[in-house]
């Protein structure tokens, strides 16, 4: 597979997902799991030329959404208030590569 990249910023999601490819497929699995390259949003995997096999469930967790403003004192930016976002995740293993349709 093509090396591929996330925007992932860190966080709890990880920790949590890593727990989640372990209970599913074993250690193996799990020490090959890295959330800057190999597990994505159904989004991201098409964005990346991949489609979810038929039948695979994602693995869902949550991440934090900051929402931020300038402060209008010192200029610089803050974070206002987090919410939780759930987010539901494919591991490399249940994707394929997208095949091109023929005309």
């Amino acid at each position: 597979m093509d090396m591929l990249f996330s925007l992932y910023k860190g966080g709890e999601t990880a920790r949590f997902v890593l727990k989640e490819i372990n209970r599913r497929w074993g250690k193996e699995a799990a020490d090959k799991y890295d959330p800057y390259t190999n597990c994505f949003t159904f989004r991201g995997w098409l964005e990346r030329g991949f489609v979810v096999k038929k039948g695979e469930k994602a693995i869902r967790s949550v991440t934090f959404i900051k929402e931020e403003e300038i402060d209008p004192k010192t200029k610089k930016l803050i974070t206002v208030r987090t919410h939780p976002k759930n987010v539901y995740l494919f591991y490399f293993t249940q994707v394929e590569k997208l095949k091109p349709k023929i005309k």
